[in-house]
């Protein structure tokens, strides 16, 4: 009798476990348009003149894996089909040595000399990507104030002397020219300053960088503008890169003169700072998600629509409701600040930071409606700031021109499940595509589902289950009854995978895992 009744209490547990497992959450697939998505991409910076000078395998792998829209048999991607490349132009830096009083690694050169940098323009094209950005974090050398590529000694001001903007719009429209005529390649956004409100040290040793004031950012777009037009060069230019999205809405951790970025440069009543009336301006304002990823609040507390990752993309998208722009995401890597991931000291090739980012990109796109989302660096190094894990071996030989750069050899390259990650919108949700609303209870299940119709007729619906446990959702909403399903999970080899055909009624998400369903 004892072991009939334990026999029933073990299969009435397993019963009630498995109901448990299978229960679904519900969302529903609206009809509702919301921003047009323009791409998603990553930079160039610090690695890609290294690599661009590696043998040709290794760079085939690296941009196979960064640019590739092909398949393989299994019908898994080859790649995460980036659809914006984001390129570093060069200040100069690279041609003053330990002068410079930057980092060697982060220096750079002028654009004649950024060899490894334009073989991976070449590299991009070849496999598809649509969409390259320039972008410059400080004036080249010879037309700085203190002759240098950093802010060392300078007040907050952009550190480019003030008989020289048209010089500086003259050398950014050479170097477009030069892109073109040499490299056939066309830059479709240049941005002639990056975190120009950041309350990041610029003073050397550290990377290249200038402080601006929103009438000087106006000012240098302004002759930009003339210059391009007498040139005749379509290249659109985009403002301003802001270090934080607090500096777009108000001032933060600076004075008047930088910050309320979308009322300074998009609102006609700022006669000193707009320029929205540019003919060669992009219609959008750039940013970086820097420091605004914590703390996640609930609905409950009281600073939840004004703080947090919520609340201060909130504010964000109600104040871009009010002028004539859209919203670039530009540049992410982890911070500091970024305890729950344990800050950005070393690589992390697990789901953990990739999810934590894939949080962010949810956010970013469906709260704050980013037309554009973009990580920082493509490679990197022992920092949780890389897509790809770079492990260069260098020798430094002397150099006449007392530059850094080093025969490189015996390098290696490790993906991530981050890079993985990013993949799952960049892969499925392409150029013009727009975001359709979804409803359902993301807040407090730990399930984060965003939907986008491609131009050309199928839809693609990433879920992110940030949870320990596996769930299941139902998709209702569309009179499709399956999908294929591409997954990024802690499995091993289980990157971007593809998983078949579901059914929408019972999808499964394992626990800690981004699947895209497309249809």
């Amino acid at each position: 009798m004892k072991d009939l009744l334990l026999l029933l209490f073990v299969a009435a547990a397993f019963a009630t476990g498995n109901h448990a497992a299978t229960q679904t959450t519900a969302f529903r697939l609206t009809n509702r348009t919301m921003q047009t998505i323009d791409g998603f991409g990553a930079s160039d910076a610090w690695s890609m003149w290294q690599i661009g000078t590696c043998e040709d395998s290794l760079q085939t792998k690296v941009a196979d894996w960064l640019f590739s829209t092909e398949t393989f048999e299994d019908g898994s991607p080859r790649g995460i089909g980036l659809s914006i490349w984001r390129f570093n132009a060069g200040a100069g830096s690279a041609t003053q040595g330990e002068s410079a009083q930057i980092n060697p690694d982060t220096r750079t050169e002028f654009y004649a000399h950024q060899e490894g940098q334009r073989r991976f323009l070449h590299l991009a094209r070849e496999r598809g990507v649509p969409t390259f950005l320039a972008f410059y974090n400080s004036p080249p050398i010879h037309l700085t104030q203190n002759g240098l590529a950093t802010n060392t000694g300078r007040d907050g001001t952009l550190n480019l002397r003030p008989d020289a903007y048209d010089d500086f719009a003259a050398y950014i429209a050479d170097m477009l020219q030069t892109a073109e005529r040499e490299d056939s390649i066309h830059f479709d956004y240049v941005c002639p300053v990056n975190e120009p409100d950041g309350h990041w040290n610029w003073q050397g040793p550290k990377q290249e960088g200038s402080p601006a004031t929103n009438r000087e950012v106006a000012r240098l777009a302004r002759e930009m503008d003339r210059e391009f037009t007498h040139r005749g060069i379509t290249t659109k230019i985009l403002v301003n890169e802001s270090s934080d999205l607090r500096c777009m809405l108000a001032t933060h951790h600076t004075d008047w003169q930088r910050g309320n970025e979308i009322q300074c440069f998009w609102n006609p009543d700022s006669a000193d700072t707009y320029v929205g009336n540019l003919k060669h301006i992009a219609p959008l304002l750039a940013g970086h998600s820097y420091w605004t990823n914590t703390p996640v609040l609930t609905p409950e507390h009281p600073d939840y629509e004004t703080k947090g990752l919520y609340g201060y993309r909130q504010q964000l998208k109600k104040a871009f409701d009010h002028v004539d722009a859209g919203f670039w995401m530009t540049e992410l890597c982890i911070m500091s600040n970024d305890e729950e991931i344990h800050g950005g000291g070393g690589f992390d090739f697990s789901m953990e930071v990739a999810l934590y980012v894939a949080r962010v990109m949810h956010y970013d796109l469906t709260v704050a409606n980013a037309r554009s989302w973009q990580w920082w660096r493509a490679a990197g190094g022992d920092y949780k700031d890389g897509l790809i894990r770079f492990y260069p071996e260098r020798e430094r030989p002397a150099s006449p021109r007392g530059m850094r750069r080093g025969a490189i050899q015996h390098n290696r390259v490790r993906d991530s499940k981050l890079m993985w990650t990013l993949g799952q919108f960049s892969r499925f949700v392409r150029p013009g595509a727009v975001r359709l609303e979804m409803e359902g209870n993301m807040q407090l299940s730990g399930l984060m589902l965003s939907a986008y119709r491609n131009t050309d007729g199928t839809t693609a619906i990433v879920a992110i289950n940030y949870s320990k446990e596996d769930r299941h959702i139902r998709i209702n909403g569309t009179k499709k009854k399956s999908a294929n399903a591409y997954r990024t999970s802690d499995i091993e080899d289980e990157n971007l995978k593809h998983n078949g055909s579901v059914r929408l009624r019972n999808v499964e998400l394992p626990a800690r895992s981004v699947t895209t369903l497309c249809f």
